[in-house]
């Protein structure tokens, strides 16, 4: 199933998926993880790390990619394909659930860590959030990371946050930009039904940016909603809200 789930996720249709053998399916996901799969050496640093569950060993060698690399080139460069990498093995049987929770810990540390030595920002205030049905947070954190780099005022309310309470806490804050994470696994009609109800719910200047790997954000947008399907685009999105909202430079 998890696999039947990936393949559908990576755009390859339910009606032709359901009447192949176990062998032609893990054929197709081996493909799809050979073509998800980071540049030679990246995931090589950790995996050994990861099967012995060193968390010390993990965290050190993500602080050292972090120290070589700079927080921006770190998080678009090592840690997203690392983060599909590890998905990827997961998947593969590679790893286990408890090798996978080593690095996602050793990781959270390490980006909140770097969160927490950058200066305050001012402007635009983000809300971070997942919506109930999304425990992933990582690739919240990441954003949070990026958009912290680039002067943004992050409050953060984590993962399985009720849409209620979330456009609530947005008219609290005064938020101009609510920030969303949907991994691939979130139902993708879910997805959308909640962008749209969100959209609702918010006051009208205030934006909506939903990032991830879920095939809905690859659907067209409501106006008010922007689809972020690559963490890279984060610094160019907070330029361009500067220059639309306040005509100046980040």
């Amino acid at each position: 199933m998890r696999l039947l789930k990936r393949l559908m996720d990576s755009g390859h249709r339910p009606g032709k998926l359901v009447g192949l053998e176990l062998a032609a399916l893990q054929a197709l996901g081996q493909g799809l993880a050979q073509a998800a799969a980071p540049r030679p050496g990246v995931a090589a640093q950790y995996w050994k790390l990861l099967e012995a569950h060193d968390v010390g060993g993990v965290r050190r060698q993500l602080n050292q990619a972090l120290v070589a690399l700079g927080l921006e080139r770190f998080v678009i460069e090592h840690v997203a394909p690392m983060n599909e990498a590890v998905g990827e093995g997961w998947l593969r049987g590679e790893l286990t659930v408890a090798q996978e929770h080593v690095y996602t810990e050793a990781l959270q540390v390490v980006l909140r860590q770097a969160i927490a030595s950058l200066p305050g920002g001012e402007s635009p205030r983000v809300l971070l959030a997942t919506l109930p049905q999304e425990g992933h947070g990582l690739g919240l954190l990441m954003a949070e990371a990026l958009l912290s780099l680039h002067g943004c005022h992050c409050i953060s309310l984590g993962v399985k946050v009720p849409l209620q309470d979330l456009a609530t806490a947005a008219m609290l804050t005064e938020a101009d930009i609510v920030a969303l994470s949907f991994s691939a696994v979130f139902p993708t009609t879910q997805a959308a039904a909640a962008l749209h109800e969100l959209r609702g719910l918010l006051p009208e200047g205030a934006a909506i940016w939903a990032g991830g790997s879920n095939t809905a954000l690859q659907r067209r947008m409501l106006p008010g909603v922007e689809s972020v399907r690559d963490i890279a685009l984060v610094g160019p999105l907070v330029q361009r809200w500067r220059q639309a909202t306040i005509g100046s430079p980040p």
